[in-house]
Parts: C-alpha cells; structure tokens; sequence
C-alpha cells in the first residue's frame, strides 16, 4: 500500500486539514482525502500507518454500498473521474478519496451503543446512566445492553465532544430533524451490528454524521470504520473483561509503555508497532466485506 502523510506532498493544498482528512472545497461538491496520519491521545503522530486512509475509505465505500438505501452524499470514488487537477494523481489518491456532495452538516454527532464501554461505561460508573438513559444495576463493563442506546453528542471544533441528551439535540436541531436523526441511526446501527455478528464481529458502538443535501437528511462523512466504531471479535467477548479491538489499540499500548506526557511532539514508534496497526484494520475489512477488499486489492 502506498503511503500519504498529507496532500501538500503532492503539491495540492487542501481547504480544511482534519487529523486525517483533507477537504477541498470545490463549490458545489467537496473532494475528502483520508491520509495515513493517525492520532492518539489528540496527538498527531509525526509518523503514518501505511495505507491506513485507504483502509478507512474502502470500509465507508463497502458500508454506503451495503445501505443502498439510506441517502449519502458520495458522487464518486474513481479517481480517474475526478475534477483536474485531482485525476493526474489517481495513483495516489485510488482508494484513499471521495468526491462527494456538499452538505449542511447537522451540529450533532448520532452515536448508537449496543454495549456498555468507552465514555459510557465511565458515565454509568458516575451515576448509573449515559446520555439521559437510566441503566440497571450492577451491569459489567462490555456488558450487551438489554437494548441499544442512541446518545448524541456535540461536534467539538476543538477538544472532545460532550454527550447530550435527547432533549438537547431538539433544541439544537428542532424535534422533527432530532427524531429523524435517532430513527435513522438506530435502524443502521442495528442493520450493520447484525451483518456483523453474522461475520463474528460485535460492533459495540458507533457514531454517524449527517447533513442535508437538497433538503434531504443525509449520511455523511466516514462510515462504520475502525475509527469511528469498536469492533470486537465475538469469540473473545467476555463481560466484565475490555475485548481486543480492531482499531489503534496497538498504538495506545504502545505508547503507554513509553515516557511520554501525551503532548506534542509525539514521540517515534518503532516500524513493526505501525504495519501491525495497519494490519489490524485490513483484518476487519477482510472478515466484514472481503469482496470489497478484492475489489480494491491493487491499492489495499
């Protein structure tokens, strides 16, 4: 797989610069770019996952195609048909970009648990419930809850997102587009976490991001990665007990092991720790959409 630290390497300059994508704001439509970049504890690492952008965009591209009939903004993920001058680099930007409609982002992210772990499980640690919903006792971290959870939160420009609750996402976004929201994440969730098991893979939560394109409610951004969800092989889930995840785990245990305060400049990781995080990611798309992966096996 090739690498991409960042766009500026090929001589492009990008309009907005995310923690790993890269947005070109083309009037009416957006090109994204997922680079190689990766990031733990808000820390940019200096070095990139080889091929991890592509790994993430082929997931998003398997998943959009596997909701076929949910909205989504995506135009086109050939390079070769991409605006100039974006088409003169298709061997760099294949598998790792999207062209897409441009969209009014809703100012809330829709998040769906189906286990209880993450900021949830700190949450009920605090007061038995998440996000407004009230728990039973006595539950176990990574325990399945008796039913999924939507609990939104806000979109930090900077720092982390704050969850909220129901009634605060009414108020952000009105009552018919906030139950529209939770109708809509919960259906994909479910959707996705049954293909999944199917696969022997739980998926213990995840979040959406939505938009309106023409009016119309819109799923947006990436979808159902090892990014934005925690997958865990069935198998291994034992509750009460943290399951290895397919995701930048590696890197986080890594990294604890090393004399560092979190902060910028991030310190160098050994090669081995990079493409064993990169394999980590490529294993779940193979177990979730392994058609998907042979499709795009010239650049995975």
């Amino acid at each position: 797989m090739q690498s991409l630290k960042s766009t500026t390497d090929l001589g492009l300059n990008p309009d907005f610069k995310g923690k790993v994508r890269e947005i070109f704001d083309l009037g009416e439509t957006l090109l994204i770019v997922a680079t190689d970049r990766i990031s733990a504890f808000d820390v940019v690492m200096d070095q990139v996952v080889p091929g991890r952008g592509i790994i993430l965009s082929v997931m998003t591209l398997a998943w959009l195609d596997y909701f076929k009939d949910i909205p989504n903004h995506l135009i086109t993920a050939e390079a070769d048909l991409f605006p100039a001058p974006f088409c003169d680099f298709k061997s760099e930007l294949a598998g790792r970009s999207m062209l897409v409609s441009k969209a009014d982002a809703m100012p809330v992210e829709c998040i769906a648990r189906g286990y209880i772990t993450g900021s949830g499980w700190k949450s009920y640690l605090n007061d038995g419930s998440i996000c407004g919903h009230q728990l039973p006792e006595n539950l176990l971290k990574s325990q399945r809850l008796d039913y999924p959870l939507y609990t939104p939160s806000t979109k930090a420009v900077e720092g982390h997102d704050e969850n909220i609750s129901f009634a605060e996402t009414v108020e952000l976004v009105g009552q018919e587009d906030a139950d529209a929201l939770k109708e809509i994440t919960m259906r994909l969730y479910s959707t996705a976490a049954e293909y999944a098991a199917g696969k022997g893979v739980l998926i213990a939560d995840t979040k959406f991001e939505f938009g309106k394109v023409n009016g119309v409610l819109t799923l947006i951004d990436e979808v159902l990665t090892p990014d934005s969800s925690r997958f865990w092989p069935a198998a291994e889930h034992v509750p009460g007990q943290e399951p290895p995840s397919w995701d930048k785990q590696i890197l986080r245990n890594y990294l604890e092991t090393l004399d560092w305060n979190h902060d910028y400049p991030a310190p160098t990781i050994d090669n081995e720790i990079l493409v064993a995080t990169s394999d980590r990611y490529l294993e779940v798309l193979n177990i979730l959409f392994p058609d998907f992966a042979e499709t795009w096996k010239e650049v995975l």
